[in-house]
């Protein structure tokens, strides 16, 4: 009974805060929501709601959790979506891209491959360019994009096709530089 009634004082207490707390982290409502959702399963389900001493450091801790294993799903699956199974170049910038690793040359590597990847994105029409920068890089879904533009999805979808096509061509030519092949 103690376990349900703490359950239900942070609910009460905690609810309005907390998803305005992750509102303001992640790109959508629907997003807020289904995170919120995972604090309250997961603190309803933890053994020891009685025992814990802090429970809004408790609930903020996993929100602030939760919102960095979206963002990186997220980014992961953008990213993975650019990918064919045989494209070695493409696999080979996302792993170097996505490392944590600090040593200096991944470090100098990371830099020559934004750079690389930023010069190319110049080269191409504004149009591809921002559907790419807009879905990549600033997570926006192609939907958002052609709603911004005022366009058909399949348009979006289109430029994007031909941004990734122009990149991987010219990230393709950065693979062979540096693996000397």
């Amino acid at each position: 009974m103690a376990k349900q009634q703490t359950i239900i004082s942070a609910v009460r207490d905690y609810s309005r805060q907390l998803f305005g707390f992750i509102r303001s982290r992640v790109n959508s409502n629907e997003d807020a929501e289904d995170i919120l959702q995972d604090v309250w399963y997961q603190f309803s389900n933890f053994s020891g709601v009685d025992s814990v001493e802090n429970v809004g450091g408790w609930l903020y801790r996993v929100a602030r959790n939760r919102i960095i294993d979206k963002s990186r799903k997220k980014k992961e699956a953008h990213l993975d979506g650019m990918l064919y199974e045989d494209d070695e170049s493409v696999s080979f910038f996302s792993s170097l891209l996505r490392s944590h690793d600090v040593d200096a040359e991944t470090q100098t590597m990371q830099r020559v491959i934004w750079d690389e990847l930023m010069a190319a994105l110049q080269e191409l029409p504004e149009k591809q360019r921002n559907a790419f920068i807009w879905n990549e890089l600033e997570d926006m879904t192609l939907q958002e994009i052609a709603d911004r533009e005022n366009e058909n999805i399949k348009t979006i979808i289109s430029r994007k096709r031909y941004a990734v096509l122009h990149l991987r061509e010219r990230l393709e030519t950065l693979y062979n530089d540096l693996t000397n092949n």
